[in-house]
């Protein structure tokens, strides 16, 4: 059995550089939307958990609120097979346009969701299926936008392309912080509990409708359009990937353990540990969120271009070991400092190595399987890794810092993925030059 397929020749057709610059900004945006509907809850946990799951410890509410945020995780394989499926057999944009509006009404219906004290139990349960089918949405969109970049882009530049794709996921949940920040500054924390929470949510629905707008006036990748000319369309592409490549979608899973279950931490963890554990005032801690995630994300097109220069590899080794060195000191500085400045200096280093983990990382994934199943591969091995150490990295941190009364335990937690991340890269040879294959 084949683990990946070799290089082959460049299809006949190939995107022109306008169409692979659409291409990127559609996948950047439609993914920023996306993650932003997936991700407002997380920003929200602290103020919807006693809403939807009440309880006289403060923490049983909160941990139940983030075991639904990774419940959501549970859906995402589902997700990926149905639109990697869809993908690869009816084309690239009909699955994006699909996953971007199933998103944005989900997130749109969370902000109208009665809470406990109006219809009791049916509160938390109706929420837990909304955030179900939010997971299978996102099962289907960043491995998507992954592959239509990649197919688009130039040989020799997919990853500073392809950062477009870890910039929008990752501006999604520095927006998300933005406007929770903002609607929290704009009312009282009476206001923010009584109906403020339920703004982020609602502004989703404006932005599905842009995202709509902007995927629905794009043509289908050339090398899809290759492949159905030439009838390669493989009748279960699931099968097929499975059988054919499965060492590749293990080494996809291993680096998606190591991108997320370390990036998850400083994008949803730190703001829960900061307000819930250390005290830091609400507003300060999205806003600082938001700033320093923002900031982060300068250095994503960096990360595309060096991981184009120098090969997928050596990036993504950096970011492993960076975070295995960065890994306590983060923690340690944040129970140290009371300094909302310092706070955000933390998040910036943070989420840089991040970028370096995530950038190079989708190109990577597009790179180990042909076209006929690239589309399911990526969707299917990303999403087991997420589930694995994506959504559950928050509710991991909070339960080991509850059980252990250690505050730094959830390091371990980041120093263990980057452990598998790096494990997983040194078996795999550089594919940064080399044309997607056929």
């Amino acid at each position: 059995m084949s683990e990946t397929a070799p290089p082959a020749a460049a299809p006949t057709t190939g995107a022109s550089p306008a169409m692979a610059r659409r291409a990127a900004a559609a996948g950047g945006v439609g993914t920023l939307i996306e993650y932003y509907d997936f991700s407002v809850y997380a920003f929200l946990a602290v103020t919807i958990g006693p809403l939807f799951f009440p309880s006289g410890q403060p923490a049983v509410s909160l941990l139940l609120t983030l075991a639904v945020f990774g419940s959501a995780y549970v859906m995402r394989p589902v997700g990926g097979w149905f639109f990697g499926r869809l993908g690869d057999r009816r084309g690239r944009r009909r699955a994006l346009v699909v996953t971007v509006v199933a998103m944005g009404i989900c997130c749109g219906l969370l902000g109208l969701l009665p809470t406990y004290s109006a219809v009791g139990v049916l509160a938390p349960v109706l929420l837990v299926l909304i955030r179900l089918a939010q997971g299978f949405s996102a099962g289907g969109e960043i491995g998507g936008a992954a592959t239509y970049v990649a197919e688009s882009a130039p040989v020799k530049r997919r990853g500073l392309y392809g950062s477009v794709t870890a910039l929008g996921s990752t501006l999604g949940f520095a927006v998300s912080a933005a406007v929770v920040g903002l609607v929290s500054t704009l009312t009282t924390a009476e206001q923010m509990t009584a109906w403020g929470w339920r703004i982020p949510f609602l502004i989703s629905i404006p932005l599905a409708i842009l995202c709509l707008w902007v995927r629905v006036r794009l043509e289908d990748t050339a090398e899809f359009a290759e492949m159905a000319d030439k009838r390669e369309v493989v009748r279960s592409p699931l099968l097929q990937v499975v059988k054919q490549h499965p060492v590749s979608i293990l080494r996809v899973i291993g680096i998606a353990i190591a991108m997320n279950g370390s990036g998850y931490i400083g994008l949803t963890y730190f703001n829960v540990y900061l307000i819930n554990d250390l005290g830091f005032d609400k507003q300060a801690v999205y806003w600082t969120s938001a700033l320093g995630i923002g900031l982060a994300c300068v250095t994503y097109p960096i990360a595309g271009a060096l991981s184009d220069r120098f090969g997928r590899r050596p990036v993504l080794i950096t970011a492993y070991v960076g975070y295995l060195v960065i890994a306590w000191p983060s923690f340690a500085i944040l129970g140290a400092t009371s300094s909302i400045l310092v706070v955000g200096l933390v998040y910036v280093v943070y989420m840089s190595f991040n970028g370096f983990a995530q950038v190079p990382a989708f190109p990577q994934f597009t790179e180990l399987f042909p076209r006929q199943v690239r589309y399911t591969g990526v969707a299917l091995g990303f999403n087991i890794g997420t589930i694995i150490a994506g959504g559950t990295a928050p509710y991991i941190a909070a339960q080991l810092v509850q059980s252990t009364g250690n505050p730094m335990a959830p390091a371990f937690w980041v120093m263990g993925v980057a452990v598998v991340g790096l494990i997983t890269v040194l078996t795999l040879r550089e594919t940064g030059r080399d044309r997607l294959p056929v």
